[in-house]
């Protein structure tokens, strides 16, 4: 049997053994604790420190990402900041923020486009209503024109028009811009017309020279003329409005490869590089066009040819400096859009400027007979235009000379067909008019074109205004009226 003292020992070594087990394990559980509490607090410091970096993120996008994306929509140059913690690209708060960066200009960009879309439907509207009236009113002025004959009235009535047209013109841009038709439908015109044409609706047009190098008879096809038209006048309102008022805008017509070009040269300021990137962005009419592009006040011209080259396949470069040190702005009109009109049959208007090919005008000589049937007068009279026929190439308003074979010799000149103070007394040539035979129909005078009557009281006009203008030391600049600019003005 066990004795009691050797139990009580063996009781009490248990119990110190199982002491020291249990303080073993209240030290590891306290050595853990401590792990825990110190993993704890660096834990809840990274915590602490990642929400901070996520506001910092939150705030620096709301105050200059934000706004500076939604600038970007408007001027594309512009630069949206990075984020600012140089860790966050490709983190999940990274990807997060720059969708929100993306859905924010998606949002922007379609409200913009819904908003510009409503105005400009609008000013569409309120265009249509100004341009009939102002058609209405163009009307009712040339109607007086043709009824009075008094100079002054004359006078003022053409100043009113021109007046009309540039207010026309204005309200036709912006309808352009806004997406209208062009409001007006004409029938296929001399390229020179529709230059000369576009000249005329401006303020200026005496300061622009027109070197016509096409082939006499080179046309617009109908629908192409009054896009053409609205084109020139506004790469000219943009000549004329940059450069100094004592200097020319230049502008050639001439032949290319693909079909005909309209090129402008003014001697302005110039434009930057990025200028001329923007305008030749809009000129284009590749982007869309939006109101709140174009300024405060909004400024059409480039966007309205933007718009126009775009619907009829028209071609407009404004990249090029002028050599005058302005800009350069070329116009190239495809074969397609080009037709040819009979230059013999319907020439172009009196005031367009004439073609430098443009070959001077022959006449057939006079045949004559067997029987020598032909007398003197009467060969004069077949080499004679008859009255009031325009002759190609001739300036003077006195018929010229015949110019028949044989003419000059049947032509001898009579004992009283010179007078001895005339031409240091040689003796001066005069016309005959033959002798009507009785019972011949006499031709009638062909009736004059309306650009001819334009052009005859045009010049009725400055000879009144240069009679009653007071003397000068120095001739005035013959300037053109304001009917002047050809029948697609």
């Amino acid at each position: 049997m066990i004795e009691l003292p050797e139990l009580v020992a063996g009781g009490l070594a248990a119990g110190t053994l199982s002491a020291l087990a249990l303080g073993g394990s209240l030290l590891r559980s306290r050595r853990q604790k401590a792990v825990l509490r110190a993993e704890l607090t660096e834990l809840r410091a990274r915590l602490e420190g990642t929400e901070g970096t996520f506001i910092t993120e939150v705030e620096h996008l709301a105050a200059r990402r934000m706004p500076a994306a939604a600038a970007q929509l408007a001027h594309p140059h512009l630069r949206v900041p990075g984020p600012a913690g140089q860790h966050i690209p490709g983190t999940p708060t990274g990807i997060a923020l720059e969708y929100v960066l993306t859905a924010l200009r998606e949002e922007l960009s379609a409200q913009r486009t819904r908003i510009d879309a409503a105005a400009q439907a609008g000013l569409r509207g309120a265009t249509r209503e100004i341009q009939a009236a102002l058609y209405r009113l163009q009307d009712a002025l040339r109607g007086l024109q043709q009824r009075y004959d008094d100079p002054e009235l004359t006078q003022t009535l053409f100043a009113l028009d021109h007046e009309n047209e540039q207010s026309l013109r204005r309200a036709q841009v912006a309808a352009v811009v806004c997406g209208a038709w062009v409001g007006l439908a004409r029938e296929e015109s001399h390229v020179v017309d529709a230059v000369t044409g576009g000249q005329a609706r401006l303020s200026g047009y005496h300061r622009v020279l027109v070197n016509n190098h096409l082939e006499p008879g080179t046309a617009l096809v109908s629908h192409a003329v009054e896009p053409v038209a609205i084109i020139v006048a506004e790469l000219l309102d943009n000549a004329l409005r940059h450069s100094a008022p004592d200097t020319d805008v230049v502008v050639n017509l001439e032949h290319v490869h693909h079909g005909v070009c309209v090129t402008v040269d003014d001697a302005g300021l110039g434009m930057t590089q990025d200028e001329r990137a923007r305008a030749q962005r809009l000129v284009a009419g590749s982007d869309p066009i939006l109101l709140t592009d174009l300024g405060d006040p909004p400024r059409m011209g480039l966007a309205a040819i933007g718009q126009l080259t775009r619907q009829f396949d028209l071609n407009v470069d404004v990249s090029s400096p002028s050599p005058y040190g302005g800009v350069r702005a070329v116009l190239r009109v495809d074969s397609h859009l080009l037709g040819r009109i009979d230059p013999d049959e319907r020439p172009p208007s009196a005031s367009a400027p004439r073609s430098t090919r443009e070959r001077p005008a022959r006449r057939e000589p006079v045949r004559a007979t067997a029987a020598h049937e032909t007398s003197a007068p009467e060969a004069v009279e077949a080499t004679t235009p008859a009255p009031g026929t325009p002759v190609p190439g001739i300036v003077s308003a006195e018929p010229p000379a015949p110019a028949g074979p044989g003419t000059e010799h049947e032509r001898a000149p009579a004992p009283g067909d010179g007078e001895p103070g005339d031409l240091g007394g040689l003796p001066k040539r005069r016309r005959r008019t033959p002798a009507a035979a009785p019972g011949v129909p006499q031709p009638q005078p062909a009736a004059r074109r309306p650009e001819e009557a334009a052009a005859a009281l045009a010049a009725l006009q400055y000879g009144t205004a240069a009679a009653r203008a007071p003397k000068r030391a120095s001739a005035p600049e013959p300037q053109r009226t304001d009917d002047e600019g050809g029948a697609a003005g």
